[in-house]
């Protein structure tokens, strides 16, 4: 072990030793283009990511700051539309009211109330909480700051991947409006105001509101009925007053309405003709592509989601420094319904029905100050969170017959329950049938939290060049949670039994050794793992605690005044929790250690920011979607409780060059080499050492180009380029669909996409024109695979990635 640290503190000086050389080649040729046209400067970028007010180039972290600037330029609606251009980030926005996160390689796979994720998201400094809540509309924000990284010292629980900070704009003094429409391809229809209104001399109004309306870019196959699309409308209100000299006070209330149809996916297993049931198992080499083929869904897909609210913040000033209160209350209540069989037979019938409701109060005290040798921040928090969750399968006693075909367990001669029983009862005159009832089985979970947390963070002015940083938050959490898996209701065909039992149709049948009973045809399809079955209709409860200490340092050095090296070692981690699917399983704290060593330079036309980081992340929590039987392919599967360990290596770097007053460049990039550390998954594969399917690389470019038209006003051309390298799998990734599968479907291959945007802006800056076309060359990949019905149905679904997108846009501000 102490070999491999030797090995990695001389790789990673070596690293730092040839950023130096790039710092120095880089100064003179930004000096050299400076001497040529020194009118020409960088914007200077703020940033809050360590809780102060800082420029980007003196913050020891690796950061990267999206601005309105690229916001408008991707057309960006929220958080998924945007981190193809953050290399690292991986935002899977398919289903917003179950996003998932992963940063330098790190999420939560799991949609369950008893996980926290990974990357926690932040807006105006306020934890999102959970991934059905953080997934929001873009309203008046006026930058995104994405830390790379554990940020469990500055930013608390459930940042051990990283941190998204989204900075919304505050009211201003002046009167001020804005509106924005845009319609596009696809029924695209967008529209946006916003009216900044001084309320008095020392106050301000800011209100904001937004619709957006899409069609959907998929068509049912059969009917051609529009499926997917968009369909949220939100709105903002901002009140900020200052008090005398010393005191600000922020109120702002957030809502937001989200109901539209739910995830799209296109069945890629060739279905022979009804009643013939798909050959099980499932040959990956059969599959088709889904980019080809039509897509057939019989199922009431739906998501909705509304949402609500509402945060103070009062700001100090002390004599000996600042106080600031923040508060918030947060509440949504969503559904998620979503197809998993992905056709529109009736025979091979399952849904899925997430309903979630949760409301969170948070409460922050941070103290701040400074002066000439050290600056400082220390608080404390307090966190409430009431959550409860629904997890629903519904199908039908037709598809559950096909099921027990293909299991092979029902003792009948066609293999069937309830074809066969209907047969017999009608043979002898009872004119009942069994199939086609609705069957529906449920998890429900309650989860109760209460976080409590200090914190500090000193930097210390050791000299004109060096400072020292030391950190430290503590936290603990306090968890209580509830399962109950109640038996199978099917109302339908439960009345239909009661009939069958009071004519003794059961009676006879046992009479004549038919092994077919009442009892027979009661059980549970979905959640039958052990601890399932022996606590149905049982409501189990369980209570714990966690408790953590996060300490960060940082050491940088001003070479001079354009260039600064530093070097860090932070913790990050994420709460201990519960598998909602699995009744008893609780899985301790997430733990991460980063180190990392970087350098920043920035000129007048030239800047670059550089870091190499190799982190180490203990007890990896998440669910995996398993057979319980690997060795029996066309098994049920089941959710189940899984942790592991990993390592990373890897190097950040992003670039901003104005190489004159109308033409900008910009790059970023990160190379990552992430593996398994003593993993074993659930099915019994050994990953140690294994990559965990992360890409070795991904990058983004963007070039801008400003013409003046003089008294005709401004042209802008934007062009973006984006790419991520291919996933590396792993021996167990065909198991869950996300990784390889077959030549045709290469699921995780490497990925292009290319924006463009041109805009005209009046000489007064009043109107704005602008058309705008996303995914440029309409080059469209395979996300992955639903794979639920594969095993006990024989069909398999694929969600695709966005064709190309376009429309156009005018703005009109006063």
């Amino acid at each position: 072990m102490r070999v491999k640290q030797r090995n990695l503190v001389t790789g990673l000086q070596q690293a730092i030793g040839a950023l130096m050389v790039f710092g120095a080649s880089s100064g003179a040729m930004a000096q050299s283009a400076t001497a040529t046209e020194a009118a020409t400067t960088l914007d200077r970028i703020t940033v809050t990511a360590q809780s102060r007010e800082q420029e980007l180039k003196d913050v020891p972290i690796a950061l990267q700051v999206v601005d309105q600037n690229l916001l408008n330029d991707v057309a960006a609606d929220n958080l998924g539309d945007i981190d193809v251009f953050v290399p690292g980030l991986v935002i899977d926005a398919v289903q917003p009211t179950q996003p998932s996160f992963r940063l330098r390689g790190v999420e939560t796979s799991d949609f369950g109330i008893g996980t926290d994720p990974s990357v926690g998201i932040f807006v105006d400094g306020i934890y999102g909480g959970r991934g059905g809540g953080v997934l929001l509309p873009f309203v008046d924000v006026e930058r995104i700051e994405v830390l790379k990284g554990p940020q469990g010292t500055l930013f608390g629980r459930n940042t051990a991947a990283g941190a998204i900070s989204l900075v919304t704009r505050r009211p201003q003094p002046e009167t001020e409006a804005r509106a924005t429409v845009r319609v596009g391809n696809y029924g695209k229809k967008y529209a946006d105001a916003m009216a900044n209104i001084p309320t008095g001399d020392h106050s301000a109004l800011r209100l904001n509101a937004l619709i957006n309306t899409s069609d959907g870019w998929f068509q049912d196959g059969a009917t051609g009925k529009d499926l997917g699309g968009e369909n949220v409308w939100a709105t903002r209100a901002g009140w900020q007053v200052t008090f005398g000299d010393n005191t600000t006070a922020y109120l702002s209330w957030d809502h937001e309405s989200l109901d539209q149809n739910g995830r799209v996916t296109t069945g890629i297993v060739a279905l022979p003709p009804y009643p013939q049931r798909p050959v099980v198992p499932v040959n990956p080499d059969d599959f088709l592509d889904p980019r080809e083929v039509k897509t057939y869904s019989d199922a009431d897909n739906a998501e909705w989601r509304t949402f609500d609210g509402v945060s103070l913040i009062i700001d100090h000033a002390l004599t000996w420094g600042n106080l600031t209160s923040t508060t918030s209350w947060r509440q949504y209540d969503s559904t998620n319904h979503t197809e998993e069989d992905a056709t529109n037979r009736f025979d091979l019938y399952v849904d899925s029905v997430n309903t979630e409701s949760n409301e969170t109060l948070y409460q922050e005290f941070k103290f701040s100050g400074s002066n000439e040798h050290i600056d400082w921040v220390a608080g404390v928090s307090y966190f409430k969170e009431d959550a409860d969750q629904t997890s629903q399968v519904n199908t039908n006693t037709e598809a559950v017959d096909n099921i027990v075909r293909n299991l092979g367990i029902a003792p009948t001669p066609d293999g069937s329950l309830f074809g066969f029983t209907s047969m017999l009862a009608q043979m002898n005159g009872i004119p009942i049938s069994l199939v086609g009832e609705k069957w529906n089985e449920r998890f429900t979970n309650t989860l109760g939290t209460t976080a409590y947390a200090a914190f500090g963070d000193v930097i210390w002015r050791a000299t004109d060049r060096l400072n020292l940083t030391f950190g430290l938050r503590y936290t603990r959490d306090e968890k209580e949670f509830t399962w109950l898996n109640t038996p199978r209701s099917a109302p339908g065909l439960e009345a239909k039994l009661d009939t069958l039992e009071a004519v003794g149709f059961f009676q006879a049948l046992a009479a004549m050794n038919i092994p077919i009973t009442r009892e027979l045809l009661t059980f549970d399809m979905a959640f039958i793992d052990p601890p399932a079955m022996v606590n149905k209709g049982q409501l189990v409860r369980d209570k714990k605690s966690w408790s953590d200490w996060s300490p960060r340092v940082v050491v940088d050095y001003h070479v001079n005044g354009d260039t600064m090296v530093f070097g860090s070692l932070a913790k990050g981690y994420k709460a201990g929790g519960f598998n909602a699917l699995q009744i008893g399983p609780a899985f301790e704290n997430e733990d991460v250690w980063n180190l990392e060593f970087g350098i920043k330079q920035a000129f007048d036309r030239f800047s670059y920011n550089a870091s190499v980081f190799h982190y180490r992340y203990d007890n990896r929590q998440s669910i995996r979607l398993i057979d319980p039987d690997p060795n029996n392919p066309v098994d049920i599967p089941r959710y189940v409780f899984d942790t592991g360990d990993l390592e990373a290596t890897g190097l950040d770097f992003d670039m901003r060059w104005k190489v004159t007053e109308s033409f900008t460049l910009d790059a970023q990039a990160e190379w990552i080499d992430s593996k398994y550390k003593d993993y074993v998954t659930p099915e019994g594969v050994d990953l140690d050492g294994a990559p965990t399917g992360e890409p070795r690389f991904s990058a983004s470019a963007g070039a801008v180009y400003v013409a003046d038209l003089g008294g005709n006003g401004q042209l802008r051309f934007s062009l973006r380029q984006a790419y991520r390298g291919a996933q590396r799998c792993n021996e167990a990734s065909d198991l869950q669909g996300d990784c390889g599968i077959s030549q045709l479907l290469n699921v995780g291959e490497s990925r292009q996409r290319t924006d463009a945007r041109i805009g005209w802006t009046s000489p007064l800056g009043h109107w704005n024109w602008a058309v705008y076309a996303n995914n440029v060359f309409d080059k469209q990949y395979v996300l992955g695979l639903n794979t639920y019905g594969r095993g006990p149905l024989g069909v398999v679904g694929a969600t695709i990635t966005e064709p190309r997108i376009y429309g156009l846009e005018m703005t009109v501000k006063f």
